[in-house]
């Protein structure tokens, strides 16, 4: 339990029609006879004037509620305002919180990581929380919900009880070996078992970073020549000019990225620099960013336009793409798919296309994936310790040590153990108020 108490609006930005301000800590209750001259019954709204600490001056009339301790988001004395939302009054509500003794503002993530820290939330589900507030998408919506909700909780903690159990098992067998209540030769059933559980980890690892993808976005890149038409796709593709277009070989010297929404998923676009041989400096970054870009791109249209000699593909597992299709049909040796900017002939089939891809990384109800690369990182670390425990030429004692390590890997994903240097990269992700 914190010993200070904290504050911050805790509704998003200004003006608006309420705004939320939230206070949390051991001090909470005491702006009822101060700022509040009545008490609410616990979790019920009260319409009450808000006063200013030191002149009583009525500062709003607003909706006042009361969470006791042990019942709030953050597990401590919550009181809320629900103000209107004006900036002048956020602003002199704020201020007269911040003269009251052993109060100050709350920092970014705050309130969620006292959450965390009274044990109502974990680290995967504060996880869920932060990307549902960032949600875009009714994909991302979805993840973020059955995350926040504990189902990767759920999961990676039946897994490290289930380990906890064996390694227990192993234990008492070289342990308690003389014991009449030690069931003799249980190390069979328990590597079986720890074999079943290692493949499971290992299909759920095997999920093609559909997880990650959700959450992080579909990333197209657009490479090609200069004047392969990128440019121009990007922007028909937004259906806005977010990209400049002229004749002029090499006018895209950076990365231009633009969001798409498409069949309910975050699509990231990127307009490239044109691959030439070219002796300007700038140009020359803007190709190392393009295949960059390629490298991480998760799936790669090579455009071809029909009115420049054609150029051999760099990269094996990109599509090909014609543009200028109104000039010239694509050659029959590669497969092509043809189209416009100008005209729109074609972007149907490329857009069909496009969702057909996305697909392949669409949600089911029942998928409880991975969102981020940290859970890949500790379940490999499982999987090469559950791998290492299975081998029968390794003592007992190194092999039920294996498996100590792999449950405190899968411990590090939810917080239950060793987690406090990443503590402040995961709630810096979160703003102030949540």
């Amino acid at each position: 339990m914190q010993d200070d108490t904290v504050f911050a609006l805790s509704s998003g930005g200004l003006p608006s029609g309420t705004a939320v301000i939230r206070i949390s800590g051991p001090h909470a209750t005491r702006v009822f006879p101060t700022m509040v001259r009545t008490v609410p019954a616990p979790r019920h709204a009260q319409l009450s004037n808000i006063y200013h600490f030191q002149t009583s001056e009525v500062l709003d009339k607003a909706l006042v509620i009361l969470f006791e301790d042990g019942r709030s988001f953050t597990g401590e004395s919550t009181v809320e305002f629900h103000c209107h939302g004006g900036p002048a009054t956020v602003e002199a509500v704020l201020f007269s919180l911040s003269e009251m003794p052993n109060f100050r503002p709350a920092e970014a993530g705050e309130f969620s990581r006292r959450a965390f820290e009274n044990g109502l939330l974990d680290l995967t589900e504060l996880e869920g929380l932060s990307d549902l507030i960032t949600a875009q998408t009714e994909g991302q919506r979805r993840l973020a919900l059955a995350q926040s909700s504990g189902s990767l909780k759920s999961l990676y903690e039946g897994w490290r009880s289930e380990l906890i159990q064996q390694r227990a098992y192993i234990e008492a067998e070289f342990d308690f070996v003389d014991e009449d209540d030690v069931p003799g030769s249980v190390s069979e059933q328990v590597w079986s078992r720890i074999f079943a559980l290692k493949n499971t980890i290992e299909n759920h690892l095997h999920d093609n970073r559909r997880g990650e993808i959700v959450r992080d976005g579909f990333k197209i890149a657009l490479i090609g020549a200069p004047n392969a038409g990128k440019s121009s796709l990007l922007n028909a593709l937004a259906r806005r000019d977010v990209a400049i277009v002229t004749d002029q070989p090499g006018t895209t010297r950076d990365v231009v990225e633009v969001q798409l929404n498409l069949s309910d998923q975050l699509v990231i676009l990127s307009d490239t620099a044109g691959l030439r041989e070219t002796s300007d400096v700038v140009e020359q970054e803007g190709i190392r960013r393009t295949r960059l870009k390629a490298d991480e791109a998760d799936l790669i249209l090579w455009l071809q336009a029909s009115d420049q000699a054609i150029v051999d593909c760099l990269f094996d597992r990109a599509t090909r793409i014609w543009t200028k299709s109104d000039l010239m049909p694509p050659p029959t040796e590669h497969v092509y798919i043809a189209i416009n900017t100008m005209s729109s002939n074609g972007l149907d089939d490329l857009l069909h296309f496009l969702q057909a891809q996305l697909k392949e990384h669409k949600l089911d109800q029942s998928d409880v994936l991975m969102t981020r690369e940290r859970h890949r990182v500790a379940l490999l670390e499982v999987v090469e310790n559950l791998g290492q425990s299975l081998s029968p030429s390794q003592d007992s004692v190194v092999r039920s040590e294996h498996l100590r390590l792999a449950a405190e890997s899968l411990g590090r994903v939810t917080g239950r153990i060793d987690v406090e240097d990443l503590l402040d990269v995961i709630f810096s992700e979160f703003c102030i108020g949540k």
